[in-house]
């Protein structure tokens, strides 16, 4: 176990995050072809109007977990962000994913056009070689970016209906069309916009410098080691080695850490918007370090660790607060979860209150629709639960397919004297329960309805 822990701790970042770029890679093109019980791990399906949540199917009538499931991706990001800075970009973001993809994959290693070292530095177009290579490297993307989208595409379009849908094009030129945009939009993002897209698009940049404090974890140059390279007015003072103005400090001005940098900052300014912890510079000082026999001057920590020399609180006010609100949040979720009625049922009341018929018969009519939320086809029935003097008439069980609505005119009657009121017609609270004949301990809903009784006048 400790070797492991050792070869861990050797590991470079960069191979780090490879290993996680793969596994999401993998989670991702995997998870829309999961299924529980016949429906999707996750799925906003505008088709068939449904949401998938593991396994379970909410009608769009039912989407009274997508506020939670917003709180809890944002407060997500939030404890995340306090604990390890914008470890999110660096090691999850898809953009980060899919420029690492075309600049290290494609274009430094399977087309030798620039060096994973020096992001600086873009290939160099004057030769034809290279201007194959381009074209080809933007070929293979191309193709990948449709694989990417269309992956997009089965969050909202399972991949069954999505691959049934392309043997008939022409029916589905909207769903095609959302498709190849999303491709033309990754295309254009990772081979002309770039890093861009991070420093002036995104938000997030603008989020952290809210979010940090200095127990959170992010690259960091060590000034204490090596040296204040840069004034207070963040105006380089330090050219060369002999420039340093002490002697002592460590830094040796080589700028593997600046080189490498995606985003084209230099780390030894301090911390900068820009900067999305992919801990390149990191690996870049590490190399350079080593070779010297010393520890990096640019580390994977906190300000108090690195400036202060005290420990990192990992448990603060902050974190804790985050922790507090996502333990609730993901309570209230699986308490809303389990309000899941596996059917639909609106019961609407008749423009007229009731009618009186020979032999002082009450009769009330109601509007009900039914939606069968469920994939096999079901059997509903319908009965009244807490007043065996109203009866239910012109209502037979009837069968609904998968997904299928339905309307029924319900009649409530009784003979009964219900009520003694000579003033007023009384409404009277019901339950009515409908369920499904197949399923009747999970398929049923329970609803309330007003039963009108005339006052006594209007008896015969």
């Amino acid at each position: 176990m400790k070797e492991k822990n050792e070869f861990l701790d050797k590991m470079p970042y960069r191979k780090r995050r490879y290993i996680g770029y793969a596994l999401a890679t993998v989670f991702s093109l995997v998870l829309p072809f999961i299924q529980i019980n016949g429906n999707q791990i996750f799925l906003l399906s505008f088709d068939k109007m449904q949401f998938h949540f593991f396994g379970t199917a909410f009608d769009m009538q039912e989407l009274y977990l997508m506020p939670f499931l917003l709180m809890l991706l944002f407060l997500g990001i939030f404890a995340v962000t306090a604990i390890g800075g914008r470890a999110w970009c660096g090691w999850s973001c898809p953009q980060t994913i899919f420029r690492v993809i075309y600049r290290d994959l494609i274009e430094s290693t399977l087309l030798k056009l620039r060096r994973i070292k020096n992001k600086q530095k873009d290939p160099d177009l004057s030769k034809t070689e290279n201007k194959i290579k381009k074209a080809v490297g933007v070929s293979i993307w191309s193709v990948l970016s449709l694989v990417a989208a269309s992956n997009f595409m089965w969050f909202f379009v399972p991949p069954q209906d999505f691959f049934a849908y392309l043997q008939n094009p022409t029916e589905h030129m909207l769903m095609i069309g959302i498709v190849l945009c999303i491709a033309a939009f990754i295309i254009y993002d990772v081979i002309i916009l770039k890093e861009d897209f991070c420093v002036y698009i995104c938000p997030y940049s603008r989020v952290q410098s809210v979010l940090y404090d200095n127990n959170t974890y992010q690259a960091i140059y060590s000034t204490q080691r090596g040296g204040n390279i840069y004034n207070e007015s963040k105006e380089k003072v330090v050219w060369k080695i002999k420039d340093l103005p002490n002697p002592e400090n460590e830094c040796t001005a080589c700028e593997a850490c600046v080189t490498v940098c995606p985003t084209h900052i230099d780390i030894r300014k301090g911390m900068q918007l820009e900067c999305i912890n992919c801990l390149e510079c990191v690996d870049a000082c590490t190399t350079v370090m080593g070779k010297l026999g010393k520890p990096s001057l640019v580390q994977w920590s906190s300000t108090n660790i690195v400036e202060n020399n005290t420990p990192t609180k990992m448990f603060r006010k902050n974190t804790i607060m985050y922790f507090v609100a996502l333990a609730i949040t993901i309570g209230l979720m699986f308490v809303m979860s389990g309000e899941k009625e596996y059917m639909l049922l609106n019961v609407n009341k008749d423009t007229e209150l009731y009618k009186v018929k020979e032999g002082n018969l009450v009769t009330n009519n109601f509007l009900l629709l039914f939606q069968n939320t469920e994939s096999k086809p079901l059997t509903y029935e319908l009965e009244i639960v807490d007043n065996p003097d109203i009866k239910i008439t012109r209502f037979e069980p009837f069968t609904l397919s998968p997904g299928k609505m339905a309307k029924k005119v319900v009649i409530l009657e009784t003979d009964k004297k219900l009520v003694e009121d000579n003033t007023r017609d009384t409404p009277i609270a019901i339950t009515l329960k409908a369920f499904a004949k197949e399923e009747p301990e999970k398929v049923v809903v329970y609803r309330k309805a007003t039963f009108f009784y005339p006052r006594l006048d209007k008896l015969k």
